[in-house]
């Protein structure tokens, strides 16, 4: 190849380059049809949108929730014909307060289970590379990896709400105390109630502070309190509910009977915390009895056995 061709071709590919910067630099510099247009519109009231229809987006968990979710609420659905208990889970979904609906955990459980599934299934076709293995073997492990995957979800959120349900009655005393004192000091019971969700924080205040919502909404104060009574799975929390309820309703004295319940909890919580103490010593003489003792034993009749197979003729 000449040396004219040569700078013939490399002039001809400078001039290419710099043709195609400066037209993506115009090109970028020249409004879009949508900002040209965008003014105009901006005044017009926008589409009705019901309240649970999802506002549009291009994030990719949307666009694969867009794709596959008929997918998953069909599975979700079957799910809930095969499992039900919806009512079970409604009730403990408002024992943890969760905002989740039954179609929405149901919906959990399903990508529980197909996580579980995708799991097994990536982990046998690894393995069937290294060693033959069934494909039917293989189908009910992913299926059973499926159901354990589903029932895990179920047993978490049983989880939560033991685990709420604790802390709720760990800061019973405190808040009892707290709002005895508010009445004590001449507070109504609401306003008692609304200092105590002022100063304090926690899963029964939380509670309180919805008590307080449903009660500032229009909802009777004796309403609102059997609510929080009949959704808690805490006695106690129930107790002290229908306590205040009566006190606001027949004007009782409310000050003796919340140090009582405060005094009560307080109880429990000691004994509890014995019968769990005793549990635990029971249980660690497990490792004291079938490894120590065993070790032990060993120790001091090895030397023995040594010296008796040396001694013998």
């Amino acid at each position: 190849m000449s040396a004219t061709v040569l700078g013939a071709l490399l002039g001809l590919s400078t001039a290419a380059g710099v043709w195609v910067v400066v037209a993506y630099a115009l090109s970028r510099r020249r409004p879009a049809l949508a900002d040209r247009v965008d003014p105009y519109l901006r005044d017009l009231p926008e589409a009705p949108r019901m309240a649970t229809e999802p506002a549009p987006s291009s994030r990719p968990t949307a666009v694969g929730w867009a794709i596959f979710g008929p997918s998953v609420r069909r599975i979700a659905g079957g799910v809930e014909r095969v499992l039900g208990g919806g009512a079970t889970i409604r009730r403990q979904l408002d024992r943890v307060g969760s905002a989740l609906t039954l179609e929405q955990f149901r919906v959990q459980q399903a990508l529980w289970g197909l996580g579980a599934f995708a799991a097994t299934a990536g982990i046998g076709v690894l393995w069937s590379v290294r060693t033959a293995v069934s494909p039917l073997a293989l189908l009910l492990l992913c299926a059973i990896a499926f159901a354990a995957g589903v029932v895990a979800r179920d047993q978490a959120l049983g989880r939560s709400v033991r685990h709420r349900e604790r802390r709720m009655v760990e800061e019973f005393p405190t808040v009892t105390d707290l709002l005895a004192l508010s009445v004590a000091a001449g507070e109504g019971p609401v306003a008692a109630l609304e200092r105590c969700v002022a100063v304090s924080q926690g899963e029964l205040s939380d509670e309180l502070r919805r008590v307080l919502a449903e009660i500032h909404t229009g909802t009777r104060i004796s309403r609102a309190l059997d609510d929080l009574s009949a959704r808690t799975g805490v006695p106690s929390v129930a107790r002290f509910a229908e306590a205040l309820a009566v006190a606001i309703d027949r004007g009782t004295p409310l000050v003796d009977v919340l140090h009582a319940q405060a005094a009560d909890v307080r109880e429990a919580s000691r004994h509890a915390m014995i019968e769990d103490g005793a549990r635990r010593e029971v249980a660690m003489m497990a490792p004291v009895v079938f490894l120590i003792l065993p070790v032990t034993v060993l120790f001091a009749f090895f030397p023995g056995l040594v010296v008796l197979q040396l001694t013998s003729p």
